[in-house]
């Protein structure tokens, strides 16, 4: 398993190298031309104006590098080309300050967001950043338009917005001292659901005896106003309106109100739309049920407050209406009926900055709804840029209230903002490319529903400053062929080669490549480049630092002899495949430092006065000395004494040293052996000494200690000490064990002998009482045969 997460790390690793030399590559693989074409690769790219840079072999494109690597090949600060991004502020207003109460200003003199115009100065892969500060302001005015619905179905609803106005007005200055309150209705396209009814329908489309007003798109009842009576007053006098299908004309109203600013009295202010209906609503598409093909056209068509094009365009489409209310930056607020929230709501997602409340069946709440609807819309903000140039990309990153910090997306806005609060944003633009015509583009950022914005105007940097002083139809340039700028021949149309000497149909022919072949040999530029106007351009590396030079290209800086691992030892530069040394370092990988502080000893002296300094190492001429400085002798008197205390705690755990073994002796590394005969013996590479010690228990322990050509001390000890002979115990204990045993032995025998005469003089005691027996021995006068025998008297034998 180790392993093969080894083989895994090691992989990885070779990959993040060739992912690092190929970002690295980026300025020499671009393969340019001129110094303007260089920048535009990277923000890392620099450009070398010196005339005499290029060695012989060498293209124009390796002007273009990294600049560390410019520096490295001896191209001098001052002749550097590197132009970097600037910005300037141009209009950077502060904030306003302002307390409710305080003296009354113009929505103009307000400022909510800051700066509010710079240039950015902007050069491919360089972000420029700055920072946009954001206040909610204290008092803010307010234009709210109030845009109902009046089919049928809202006729309650009506005669509760009949005192909206007045109502309406109490509550918001609350909020505000400056309110301005507007009224607009809807029904729907009449040619929509009266296709195939009467003309008399069309002038009452209410059924029964109810009065009703013909039905119409869109109607602007009440410009914006600061007069809430005049809003109840002409409120009062509407009609309710009838229609037969469900959906209504809204998104038409929707557009006329958002395009048709002059009609509706919109200010520069915070701009609330309130849409309050109890049905869905038609979008694009919709209007081909009565003939209608022709897509909304987003401008205004109000005659006498009336829409009047609502026959002739289409309802316009979802998209269009979030274009034209960011564009107006208008707030939307969705009034309707708990039936079609989920309805609203999907349509809100779709809609940036609107909110959808809850209308009860009256509208009786509606006041309640729209205070909290601007508070929910009011306390965040949303950043949004215009459309961006090509190869222009924006980030946005925001700090919020209590320290919240957004990125990506989130970074864009924030929430939870009061009146009075403060949050900013860091803003970084990038561009990848020039424009066509390098010409400056202008992109505006603003919070959405506020009408603030900031304008930006992007200037790219296209071409180098030494451009300017560029010298054109040069003589450098072969006779005027190219333009001679930043150090190097830009040459004209048709042209090739660094002084432009060849046209484009010459490059192939057979006379130029001759002179590209090294003593009339076969291969064109040694197989390392390539021959342009018969002059070897050598062929670039995957690796920046690698390159070919010479007259053809037989020369490299890789190719050098190398120490541990590194070209030319780390201490010297490869120039034609030889190395040319640092000072203090020769050889032929300039490995052998010619410096002798290396190689002091401790008593100043060069290799303590027992050896020779040689490239830096000390070459003890004294066999029994070794070490970097020639300072340890194994073989030297006291030295076994000197390791004993050490060698006896590691080996056996005993002696003075055993609580500190660890700290105090590990200075060597311990290899225990079994006999004394493994031991190493005299005449090996490096000194050894042979130790004999003895220990508290008179026990003797024998090692070697040696340093090895690696300056590692060494230490062999024997496994088993020898200790002095003692009285053996084991015969005796074997002679006792035995002399038991034989006892014992004796002992059963004479039991047994014992036993055997007892028996025998029993059984002998038992013969004689049986021959003075009484009774007859041929029959037992007590027994009694179990055979009983009867004779028959009649039987004569016969």
């Amino acid at each position: 398993m180790d392993l093969k997460l080894l083989l895994i790390s090691l992989l990885f690793g070779i990959i993040c190298y060739s992912s690092a030399q190929q970002e690295g590559n980026e300025c020499i693989k671009a393969n340019v031309k001129s110094c303007g074409e260089c920048i535009q690769v990277g923000a890392k790219c620099g450009w070398c104006t010196d005339p005499e840079f290029l060695k012989q072999g060498e293209a124009t494109s390796t002007r273009c590098d990294e600049l560390e690597s410019l520096r490295k090949r001896g191209c001098g600060a001052a002749k550097v080309e590197n132009p970097r991004g600037s910005q300037r502020v141009l209009k950077n207003t502060p904030v306003t300050n302002r307390n409710k109460g305080a003296d009354k200003l113009k929505p103009e003199d307000i400022t909510q967001i800051q700066p509010q115009k710079l240039t950015l100065s902007l050069r491919s892969g360089e972000p420029q950043s700055f920072n946009l500060k954001f206040k909610r302001a204290e008092d803010y005015p307010i234009d709210l338009y109030y845009l109902m619905d009046l089919s049928f179905s809202m006729k309650d609803d009506l005669e509760n917005v009949k005192n909206l106005g007045t109502q309406l007005m109490l509550e918001m200055a609350k909020i505000t001292s400056d309110f301005r309150i507007g009224f607009g209705s809807f029904v729907e396209k009449t040619v929509m659901p009266y296709i195939s009814t009467t003309p008399a329908k069309l002038l009452n489309p209410c059924t029964g005896d109810q009065n009703c007003t013909s039905p119409f798109s869109y109607k602007n009842v009440l410009k914006l106003t600061s007069n809430g009576r005049k809003f109840n007053t002409l409120v009062g006098q509407q009609q309710i309106s009838g229609n037969l299908d469900s959906p209504e004309g809204g998104f038409d109203a929707i557009m006329q109100v958002a395009v048709c600013g002059d009609d509706i009295g919109w200010r520069n202010v915070t701009r609330l739309l309130v849409f309050s209906t109890d049905a869905g609503f038609h979008f694009a598409g919709d209007g081909k049920l009565g003939g209608i093909v022709l897509p909304n056209d987003g401008k205004c068509h109000l005659e006498n407050n009336m829409y009047t094009m609502s026959h002739y365009y289409d309802y316009p489409s979802i998209a269009h209406l979030v274009q034209k209310l960011s564009d107006n930056n208008i707030q939307t607020i969705f009034a309707v009926t708990e039936e079609f929230q989920p309805v609203y709501k999907e349509l809100k997602n779709l809609i940036p900055k609107s909110a959808v409340g809850t209308l009860s069946a009256n509208s009786s709440n509606v006041i309640n709804l729209i205070i909290d609807a601007y508070n929910s819309l009011s306390s965040e903000v949303i950043l949004e840029n215009s459309k961006l140039p090509d190869g222009v990309t924006i980030t946005y990153q925001s700090r919020c209230k209590n320290g919240v910090i957004g990125e990506g997306e989130m970074g864009r806005k924030c929430s939870n903002i009061s009146i009075g609060d403060e949050v900013s944003f860091t803003i970084s633009i990038t561009t990848k490319q020039c424009p066509k015509m390098g010409k400056s583009e202008t992109i505006k950022i603003k919070p959405l529903g506020f009408t603030e914005e900031v304008e930006i105007a992007l200037n790219f940097i296209c071409e180098c400053d030494c451009h300017k002083d560029g010298i054109k139809n040069s003589e450098i340039c072969h006779n005027g062929n190219g333009t001679f700028e930043c150090g190097a021949c830009r040459c004209n149309d048709g042209r090739i080669g660094r002084q432009c000497e060849c046209s484009t149909n010459e490059v192939t022919s057979e006379d130029l490549d001759k002179n590209c072949r090294k003593d009339n040999g076969t291969d064109i530029c040694s197989n390392n480049g390539d021959c342009v106007c018969g002059t070897c351009e050598c062929k670039k590396r995957e690796n920046p630092e690698e390159r070919y030079s010479g007259k053809f290209c037989e020369c490299d800086n890789f190719n050098c002899d190398r120490s541990n691992n590194k070209l030319c030892g780390g201490h010297g530069r490869c120039e034609c495949r030889v190395c040319i040394c640092d000072t203090n370092w020769t050889g032929s990988a300039c490995d052998c430092s010619l410096g002798t502080t290396t190689c002091l000893a401790s008593n100043k002296q060069i290799c303590n006065g027992r050896g020779t300094c040689e490239c830096g190492t000390c070459k003890c001429t004294d066999p029994k000395f070794q070490g970097p400085t020639c300072e340890i002798c194994p073989t030297c008197p006291g030295v076994c004494t000197e390791h004993k205390e050490c060698v006896q705690c590691r080996a056996f755990g005993t002696g003075e040293k055993k609580d500190t073994c660890e700290r105090d002796c590990s200075y060597f590394n311990l290899i225990m052996v079994k006999h004394r005969n493994e031991l190493p013996q005299p005449g090996q590479a490096f000194p050894l000494m042979h130790c004999k010690e003895r220990d508290a228990d008179d026990c003797w322990f024998y090692y070697t200690y040696a340093v090895n050509n690696n300056t590692e001390k060494e230490v062999h000890v024997v496994e088993k000490p020898d200790c002095p002979e003692g009285p053996d115990i084991i015969p005796i204990v074997a002679g006792v064990v035995a002399g038991i045993v034989l006892i014992g032995l004796a002992l059963l025998l004479i039991w047994k002998l014992l036993m055997i005469i007892h028996d025998r003089r029993e059984f002998a005691k038992f013969e004689k009482e049986k021959m003075n027996a009484k009774w007859d021995t041929g029959e037992n006068p007590i027994y009694k045969s179990a055979v009983t025998t009867v004779v028959n008297p009649k039987y004569e034998g016969k």
